[in-house]
């Protein structure tokens, strides 16, 4: 039987920032449904929880996010919220990576997206409420070496969810599209099990809970856009501005 509290849908819910994410949602009283295929981290998740609620899925299956969309909504309610949150980030030179690693990466951060979208957005906008927040990244803004495949997954996902707003922009449901900066996530030991760009140790990794306050924050205030850590916005307008002093700054630190 369903229930009546608000209910928050979280891809990648097995660890990181979607694990985060989901316990926050439940100490603010939510019902909370976590998708992933890493069941022990999702174990992990729910642990002591009741609010929230473990589901299997492979997110690259449209017809299995479907199916799991309509299983959410018939035993816990309507969702009123959804946080994109499953990704990967195996890094590595474009030549080097293998195809099917990078077909992965962006059947999962990117076509994820899309599953999902297809899967919950309809009925929310039909219902006229709710939160919609994609996790892309600054790496969906600045391309690097060693990241390519991650950034172009990235890219993709800040273009499908720009647009995707303006289409429904009126329809009284709320849109974010973060764009982080590192982030002390497990999601860096899958660069470090491939390759470490030198440049990352030159940063400073954002808590994932600074994220998720400045996601707050964002929607409370109707910003689209979500920028967090001190100096995000500025690295931005870098991009825009002054690429080649940039590339002139990667290349150096990487040597090549």
């Amino acid at each position: 039987m369903a229930g009546t509290d608000p209910v928050v849908l979280i891809t990648g819910g097995g660890s990181g920032m979607g694990q985060l994410a989901a316990r926050q949602h439940a100490e603010r009283g939510r019902t909370v449904a976590v998708l992933d295929v890493n069941r022990e981290g999702m174990a992990q998740t729910c642990a002591d929880n009741p609010r929230i609620h473990s589901y299997h899925v492979d997110i690259t299956d449209a017809a299995a996010v479907t199916e799991v969309v309509h299983e959410i909504e018939t035993a816990l309610g309507p969702v009123h919220s959804v946080y994109n949150a499953a990704a990967i980030m195996p890094l590595g030179k474009l030549l080097d990576q293998n195809t099917d690693v990078i077909h992965r990466l962006m059947a999962i951060n990117y076509g994820g997206l899309v599953n999902i979208t297809k899967a919950a957005l309809p009925a929310m906008v039909a219902r006229g409420q709710g939160d919609f927040v994609s996790f892309a990244s600054l790496a969906g803004i600045m391309p690097s070496l060693y990241v390519g495949a991650y950034n172009a997954t990235k890219f993709a996902v800040r273009a499908f969810t720009e647009v995707l707003y303006h289409e429904n922009r009126d329809s009284g449901v709320r849109f974010a599209c973060v764009c982080p900066p590192v982030v002390s996530t497990p999601l860096l030991d899958q660069g470090r099990d491939t390759v470490w760009p030198k440049l990352f140790d030159k940063v400073t990794s954002l808590a994932p809970e600074e994220v998720l306050a400045e996601i707050d924050r964002c929607l409370a205030q109707g910003e689209f856009w979500v920028y967090p850590g001190k100096g995000t916005r500025s690295a931005v307008r870098m991009r825009r501005w002054f690429p080649n002093l940039l590339w002139k700054r990667i290349h150096k630190t990487e040597g090549f």
